[in-house]
């Protein structure tokens, strides 16, 4: 029994821990960490190297941004695509609406009672559903979508909190680089 508190328990930390990068190892001791290098003591070296992880957090923001814009512009289009479903689904006689034709140009419509509709699935193609079908596919994708968009957000505090360990480990490194220099030339 207690094994299976222990799985439970593992499968909770790594679930919870966003995959999108590498975590950064934070340089507490710098003299200690500039000791172990491989370069003994190459202040150039190491600044280069998280001058390279730096660029890198930054690339994987910058597609975590545009995913989450993507995903902030499917959002409505989606929960619209629900309410004109649920409005079908409810329909029993012909009614009156307008639809966008082209940039700024309306076309009003008498939409009879039917019981499929065509969804654009992407790529150029588009499928029939009924509206049951339909209304759970959207209904599935809104789901999907929210919880991206939660992931999304979780990979960029993460990667936030990476990107920020990152800086002071420069910035640490750098300044233990000039207090050396500055202890050389006293000396």
């Amino acid at each position: 029994m207690e094994k299976e508190s222990n799985n439970t328990t593992a499968q909770i930390e790594t679930t919870t821990k966003p995959k999108v990068c590498p975590e950064a190892e934070f340089v507490d001791d710098v003299d200690a960490y500039m000791s172990k290098t491989e370069n003994n003591n190459s202040v150039d070296v190491v600044l280069r190297r998280f001058d390279e992880q730096h660029a890198k957090y930054k690339f994987m923001e910058a597609n975590l941004l545009m995913k989450r814009k993507k995903l902030e512009v499917q959002m409505p289009t989606l929960k619209k695509t629900l309410e004109i479903l649920q409005k079908l689904k409810e329909q029993k006689d012909d009614f009156e609406t307008e639809y966008l034709m082209s940039d700024l140009v309306f076309v009003k419509a008498v939409v009879p009672p039917t019981k499929t509709v065509c969804l654009w699935l992407g790529a150029n193609v588009m499928l029939e559903y009924s509206i049951e079908d339909a209304e759970a596919l959207v209904s599935k994708n809104i789901e999907t979508a929210k919880t991206h968009m939660e992931q999304v957000a979780e990979d960029l505090d993460y990667l936030r909190d990476q990107t920020t360990v990152t800086e002071v480990n420069m910035a640490r490194v750098f300044n233990w680089d000039i207090k050396r220099r500055q202890s050389g030339a006293k000396k």
